[in-house]
């Protein structure tokens, strides 16, 4: 077990083709191309087509993934899907992309931590092989936003896309893979981000409009506090945890809810925007699948190589947030 370190072994991602752009949001609702991007950065989003089904998003995004670690779907032990936005309740999207992608061998259940869900989900995987429990696991972040979006509240509509990013997890040399951790959560904030289910209660029936109860909310500006601060305690600690110093790192991959959240949290941490991954003006907040798809896109772009110290940091409902940090 000594010799032993728990790695991503490939990634993959998935955008619908279809987009969604300031200028079109212009004729839906009361706002700017200028507002949107003064206010969050964004300038488009990836939208899926009505008729089709989330997971297919994750199962695609799976496929190239295990593609780029050099296995076949037969290769995977266990499956874990985070999402905050499942088609049914009941079967997981985990397996639903187990059907689709073949992947007959593996376990497999879903994670609900919201934005964070990647962080969690990542976080679980590494104690399962480090255990030797399991070998292969692919972790997939599915995340279809806009259909939890009231299109009328310019507050929201204006944030959300959807994507999906998918990584494998697997043995590594013990110089490389995952170094620390870190999750958090704080459920006294919970009022603060919700999409009711099952029950809702006449407080959040107050905060929507008559016929659309089941949609997101939040509290923009407490949210936006909480992110910032939430973003720098946990890239601290999992930098002091490895024994580091903040300059040490090569390359922060943050959950792209905002730019200015971003911005925020670079200038606490003493550090230039060059040292964070941004890709929100081009997908919107896609949830838990923002980490792992900036991932994959800085791995194709060729910014991560082997031996970078890499963060990745997310926040979001529950409240809750949390970082990793590993050696590429």
């Amino acid at each position: 077990m000594t010799d032993l370190g728990v790695g991503i072994l490939g990634t993959g991602r998935f955008l619908p083709d279809k987009l969604l752009t300031n200028h079109d949001l212009e004729k839906m609702v009361d706002t700017t191309d200028e507002w949107i991007v003064r206010r969050t950065g964004m300038q488009v989003r990836h939208i899926l087509d009505e008729d089709t089904p989330s997971y297919k998003m994750g199962a695609e995004a799976s496929k190239l993934a295990i593609k780029n670690a050099g296995l076949t779907s037969a290769d995977i032990d266990l499956i874990i899907v985070s999402t905050e936005t499942p088609d049914y309740l009941t079967p997981s999207m985990a397996c639903l992309i187990q059907r689709d992608i073949k992947a007959e061998n593996a376990a497999a259940f879903d994670v609900n931590g919201a934005c964070t869900g990647f962080i969690y989900a990542l976080t679980i995987a590494e104690q399962f092989i480090l255990t030797g429990y399991y070998e292969n696991i692919l972790v997939v972040s599915n995340e279809g936003l806009s259909r939890i979006v009231d299109w009328e509240n310019r507050n929201s509509c204006v944030l959300f896309g959807d994507a999906a990013g998918a990584v494998v997890l697997g043995k590594v040399d013990k110089k490389h893979g995952i170094k620390e951790s870190y999750l958090a959560a704080f459920g006294n904030l919970a009022h603060n981000i919700t999409i009711p289910c099952c029950f809702i209660s006449e407080e959040d029936k107050e905060k929507r409009r008559a016929g659309h109860e089941r949609v997101f909310w939040q509290d923009g500006s407490e949210v936006f506090t909480f992110a910032i601060r939430s973003m720098v305690d946990s890239v601290k600690t999992v930098v002091k945890k490895a024994g580091m110093k903040i300059q040490d790192v090569d390359l922060i991959v943050p959950h792209q809810a905002n730019l200015r959240i971003i911005n925020g949290a670079a200038k606490r941490l003493g550090l230039g925007e060059e040292k964070f991954s941004i890709i929100l003006q081009e997908t919107g907040n896609i949830s838990s699948a923002s980490v792992p798809v900036a991932l994959d896109m800085e791995c194709e772009a060729g910014r991560i190589n082997k031996g970078d110290t890499i963060v990745l940091v997310a926040f979001g409902g529950g409240l809750s947030c949390g970082a990793i940090l590993m050696n590429w």
